[in-house]
């Protein structure tokens, strides 16, 4: 039974649900059978749920029916219905999060039982939940055209009785304007899984929904208005109208998202940012830095109590760029406990490392790196980069030589990633070719510049830190 997908559930339940199901389960309006009552209670004591040998099913029939002889049939069925409890729990609390679709489905009962002021008081009251709504995403669009299709099939009813208006230019309206929040959503997550999968997507009608978004002035509309400058701003990326009006929408509309769409949000607009600031443009350093502390400030980037210790590690980059070392060493302390366990120490190790160096604390620096043992593979190539700098940067070159046929040696052992081999082969390439150079040679210095600049992959910082060394030659 340990791998049932009853016990994948309940694994998930927290206290609460596990509380809130127990009288469900006890409810004779859900379930009836006291062998279905006395599983739950066996595999929620203790630590059934989490320790495979407790999961038998001989185990559990022996506990459940104590001197019967072993019958899979009888433990199956009971684990059956138990599971079937379980699903209609669910499905039922999903129900109970949307008050506006609650309230629709009674004025719907209503109005099939021909109770029209009933139906009028249920109706009233989801209008109401659904204008007093605290988010304005495409899940309320869909709700304003749901309570349009409602009324139009109280009203044409009604017209069967008496000549009456309908609502139909209303209700394709809201039609209108649930589809194009959708299409415009759905149109953002496929250019975001093109740029990481190298994939192509048909984008069918997209081109026309983008002409009737601006020929019907919608850009207001939080839903629309976002996704439409987040298309825009992507595909458009030189145009920087896109990107400032989005801008503008997060800070004026983001609090309307739900957390896990508004987390989309930044992301898309933080994208753009690296996208830009990779293509050199250096302005976009500060915006990318505006939007990761407006989103962390306001809990939106912290998903399930976690921060990905690559986005924490970009953070403290940006900020570090920017010369924000008071900002980008409150975070690490404030922010550090959402990393992963697995990852939390190297990850706040090296960004103190980072940290460090970029105040041009040397000492300190290079003695976190070196009594350090990296066990992420990245980190310890990331690691290495830094020290290769600041050996440069002091004149170490004996221990800069030897590093740099460290790393080579390391990356050629490792099964490094082929983009990450080759950014770190290109920087300790040019890192090695600097060190030698004739600093009285113009011409060699020419041709090494324009090696640098020349090189891919490579990043910006670092692309500007061997342009910066050499013209110091």
């Amino acid at each position: 039974m340990e791998n049932s997908n009853l016990i994948f559930i309940l694994r998930t339940f927290s206290a609460t649900e596990n509380r809130k199901f127990k009288k469900w389960l006890l409810s004779p309006v859900h379930n009836q059978r006291e062998d279905v009552v006395q599983l739950y209670d066996y595999l929620m004591n203790g630590e059934h749920l989490q320790q495979d040998k407790y999961l038998s099913k001989e185990r559990i029939f022996s506990k459940l029916f104590a001197g019967e002889t072993f019958d899979d049939a009888r433990i199956r069925q009971t684990t059956h219905f138990l599971l079937k409890c379980v699903e209609d729990f669910l499905t039922y609390e999903e129900t109970q999060t949307d008050e506006v679709r609650r309230r629709l489905d009674l004025a719907r009962v209503y109005r099939q039982r021909q109770l029209d002021k009933l139906y009028q008081k249920a109706a009233r009251q989801a209008e109401e939940l659904q204008q007093a709504a605290d988010y304005r995403n495409a899940y309320f669009l869909r709700n304003e055209y749901l309570l349009q299709r409602e009324h139009y099939a109280f009203l044409s009813e009604k017209q069967k009785q008496r000549a009456m208006p309908l609502n139909l230019t209303e209700m394709s309206e809201a039609l209108d304007r649930s589809f194009v929040a959708d299409k415009l959503r759905q149109a953002c997550l496929m250019l975001a899984h093109q740029t990481v999968y190298k994939t192509e997507y048909d984008m069918r009608l997209l081109q026309e929904v983008l002409q009737y978004v601006e020929q019907k002035q919608w850009l207001d509309e939080p839903a629309i208005g976002i996704y439409y400058y987040g298309y825009k701003s992507t595909t458009e990326r030189e145009e920087p109208a896109h990107f400032e009006q989005l801008k503008a929408l997060i800070v004026r509309f983001g609090h309307q998202f739900p957390t896990s769409e508004a987390r989309d949000i930044y992301l898309m607009a933080i994208n753009y940012c690296i996208a830009r600031m990779n293509a050199g443009a250096e302005v976009f350093i500060r915006e990318a830095f505006e939007l990761y502390r407006r989103g962390f400030e306001q809990h939106i980037l912290i998903e399930n109590e976690t921060i990905s210790r690559w986005t924490f590690l970009n953070v403290i980059m940006i900020a570090l760029t920017l010369s924000e070392f008071d900002w980008a060493e409150s975070f690490i302390e404030q922010y550090q406990n959402f990393l992963e366990e697995t990852h939390k120490d190297n990850f706040v190790h090296f960004s103190k490392a980072l940290l460090l160096y970029e105040k041009r604390d040397y000492g300190p620096a290079m003695l976190l790196l070196n009594t350090a043992d990296y066990d992420d593979m990245l980190i310890n190539l990331r690691s290495k980069a830094l020290l290769m700098k600041m050996f440069y940067e002091q004149d170490m070159l004996d221990s800069l030589e030897s590093l740099l046929e460290a790393t080579r040696t390391y990356m050629t052992r490792k099964k490094v990633m082929a983009y990450h081999k080759a950014f770190f082969s290109n920087l300790v390439q040019l890192t090695r070719k600097l060190l030698r150079i004739n600093p009285y040679d113009a011409e060699q210095k020419a041709k090494l510049r324009e090696e640098i600049l020349q090189a891919n992959p490579l990043t910006t910082k670092e692309r500007n830190w061997l342009l910066a060394q050499l013209d110091r030659k």
